[in-house]
């Protein structure tokens, strides 16, 4: 069919829209008078249009039709709502029932002793609110200390040999190279009779 008019066709109306009476939304033209919510008919504007497809909502009925669901998803902070969208030509889908796992593998997590990790110092289980992670182990804060002096650790501070941890210079004394200028530092030259 000729355009004859010469202007654009509303996305709404699909009549033809002239510039003083146009709104355009993601490069279509609409009429003021066209430019409402699909559901609930509210006059929309650049702040409040929501689009999908080649419909156009207010951001409320948008979230109720294609936002996501469940609890703390409702018009506000802390607000419960129990509208389903049944009002959009939504169909809601009942969930299946909870049904626990038969898979003896599960998670790496579950396998470990009652759902927990071990310390390796004390053999004791380390649950989240203590655990340091250092050396590729999970350790209590207070087993996180070196094994020689008993100096307090932090993940770079300490180096390992054999399954414990260390602080470096305990570390050095102990596992590092041996022989003349080795031990006190850095140039030190010791002389003994």
């Amino acid at each position: 069919m000729p355009n004859w008019g010469g202007g654009k066709k509303c996305g709404v109306c699909q009549k033809t829209v002239y510039f003083a009476e146009e709104v355009q939304c993601e490069g279509s033209s609409f009429h003021k008078s066209c430019f409402l919510c699909m559901v609930c008919k509210k006059n929309l504007d650049s702040t409040t249009v929501a689009v999908h497809g080649e419909e156009i909502y207010c951001k409320s009925c948008y979230g109720k039709k294609y936002g996501p669901k469940g609890y703390g998803y409702g018009q506000g902070a802390g607000t419960l709502s129990m509208d389903r969208g049944e009002s959009l030509g939504i169909k809601q889908e009942e969930a299946p029932g909870h049904r626990p796992t038969t898979n003896p593998n599960a998670s790496k997590f579950a396998q470990k002793i009652g759902g927990s990790e071990r310390c390796p110092r004390c053999s004791q289980a380390v649950y989240a609110a203590e655990k340091v992670i250092g050396a590729g182990k999970s350790w209590h804060k207070s087993c996180f200390r070196c094994a020689k002096c008993g100096k307090g650790l932090e993940s770079t501070t300490l180096a390992d040999k054999d399954g414990d941890i260390y602080c470096k210079g305990c570390y050095a004394k102990n596992f590092g190279p041996k022989g003349f200028g080795f031990g006190q530092g850095a140039g030190a030259l010791v002389h003994s009779e």
